[in-house]
């Protein structure tokens, strides 16, 4: 699979209220004027050991989302809109 064919297939999976921003972002790229996101986009890959205790809370969190624990996306981006 391309990378083109998973970025169709990623656009294809968005729930539909998600698809203005992803066309916001995707703009913002073409566009090339979205300094952050380019800086996001063109880091290299954190190729870093992670630790005992990183791979650990990793778990956990794993663990806390699988019993429900979790905060939906869209509690936590209303939040965080918030404060803008």
């Amino acid at each position: 699979m391309t990378n083109r064919d998973r970025l169709y297939q990623l656009v294809d999976c968005l729930p539909e209220a998600a698809v203005p921003e992803a066309e916001r972002v995707l703009e913002q790229l073409q566009a090339g004027d979205d300094p952050l996101l380019r800086t996001f986009l063109n880091a290299p890959i954190d190729d870093e050991t992670l630790t005992t205790e990183e791979i650990i809370a990793i778990e956990e969190g794993k663990a806390e989302i699988a019993r429900g624990e979790g905060i939906r996306w869209e509690v936590v981006r209303a939040r965080l809109l918030s404060k803008e």
